[in-house]
């Protein structure tokens, strides 16, 4: 696609976008700036204009039923996350009978790390990216020490070549056969969170099972980003936040998925919870756990309705949209984004920013991490001051995600016009 740096081309991108409309449909924040940027759906997206009435129809649901509502609501709570499930999985490539919403995301990776990291004396190794979110790592090494391993033997890292700041697939491919005999888990997130470089799920998963070990994907960076096929990729096991893309509210539940042959697997270890126990004993209150089918068999407990709700809203919007749509403009986006900051590197060439994700848009997510080697915090504080809303990563890395579902060329354009007012003022000094 060209692209120009004028006002001009960005009205005129955004006057063709069939998506264009999805924009009024989220709230965005005033921060006491002439006008706004929001580049930070990677953290937290924004609220869609429905979540307050779904949420209060709970509230109202509560005040007139109380406990009753669980069966005599609008959307009865016993059964609330069974509404969640249709669109959830059509956003990661799933059966619906693979998907449940519940619990947070690490909380969830733990519990499906009971079941899918069963490592022996000989076969316990872990294989995953360097410079994983905080989150994972810590997981890894928690798990590690939990099954009497040293996380330094068994956590086996693939960084990025010297000079580097990606993965080579080459390198993770090559690490899984030095490593085939020892390897009981592959655990990569999709999309890393710091260079948003966008994995090989299906590859990787490929390569786990040709030398006998599962395949797991922290999803927190794609879900509701890039396009997913958990079940036809063959994927073993993953979990998501929703607060991100998925823009359910902050800290809200997650979802795991369990592939459908590991979902009959009943005598698979797993930790028990009422809300996983078959549900036509589950009122009966007898001892003895006996798991659903499928993904709901991992939950643990009843659903978090009030949250729940929110993310029903967004949910909605995703599946109206669809996510090839929703990838297509991605694409678009960052490539626009990405060109904005080349042009303006060259016109800085001081400055020496430059772009550290990939420059193929099939290996990124909506997210685009610039080195701004030099200027460190100072120019992201300027940024947000100005009212273009990025997110700073130590040491030097200013990290940016145009949203299809919200963000516009004409933001992109914003986020070029601030930046070049800043370091020519920089320059100037």
């Amino acid at each position: 696609m060209h692209y120009a740096a004028t006002l001009e081309f960005a009205r005129a991108q955004d006057a063709a976008d069939p998506l264009r409309a999805y924009r009024d449909r989220f709230l965005f924040p005033s921060l006491g700036t002439p006008e706004l940027v929001y580049f930070t759906g990677h953290s937290l997206g924004l609220q869609p204009r429905t979540v307050k009435a779904a949420v209060e129809l709970e509230l109202d649901e509560w005040a007139k039923y109380g406990v009753e509502g669980h069966f005599h609501s609008t959307n009865p709570w016993y059964s609330y996350h069974e509404l969640l499930t249709p669109a959830m999985a059509g956003i990661v490539g799933a059966k619906e009978s693979e998907v449940v919403c519940m619990n947070s995301l690490t909380t969830n990776i733990h519990l499906l790390f009971v079941s899918f990291y069963r490592p022996t004396k000989t076969r316990y190794k872990i294989i995953s990216e360097a410079k994983m979110f905080p989150s994972d790592r810590y997981l890894l090494e928690t798990q590690a020490k939990f099954h009497g391993f040293e996380p330094e033997d068994a956590i086996v890292e693939v960084a990025p070549r010297d000079g580097e700041t990606l993965v080579r697939e080459a390198d993770i491919l090559e690490a899984i056969e030095a490593n085939a005999d020892e390897l009981a888990l592959v655990f990569f997130g999709g999309v890393n969170f710091f260079t948003g470089q966008l994995f090989n799920m299906p590859r990787l998963t490929a390569a786990a099972h040709a030398v006998g070990a599962v395949a797991g994907f922290d999803l927190a960076h794609a879900a509701g980003n890039v396009l997913l096929s958990l079940h036809e990729w063959d994927v073993d096991f993953a979990a998501w936040c929703s607060y991100k893309y998925l823009n359910s509210s902050p800290g809200n539940v997650g979802g795991i998925f369990v592939h459908e042959r590991h979902g009959r697997s009943f005598d698979l270890p797993r930790f028990g919870g009422w809300w996983g126990h078959d549900k036509k004993t589950r009122f009966q209150m007898k001892h003895g756990f006996q798991p659903m089918e499928g993904a709901e068999g991992w939950q643990l407990s009843n659903v978090p309705v009030l949250g729940m709700a929110a993310m029903k809203a967004s949910l909605a919007i995703f599946a109206e949209a669809g996510m090839p749509a929703l990838r297509a403009k991605s694409e678009r986006l960052t490539g626009y984004l990405e060109y904005t900051i080349d042009e303006i590197a060259g016109a800085f060439p001081d400055a020496r920013i430059s772009v550290i994700t990939p420059r193929d848009a099939c290996d990124r997510g909506c997210q685009i991490s610039m080195d701004v080697a030099g200027r460190e915090r100072k120019l992201f504080d300027d940024l947000v001051a100005a009212g273009v809303i990025v997110d700073f990563r130590e040491p030097c890395v200013i990290r940016m995600a145009p949203v299809p579902l919200y963000n516009s060329f004409e933001d992109v354009f914003t986020f070029g016009r601030v930046l070049r007012e800043l370091l020519a003022a920089g320059r100037a000094q």
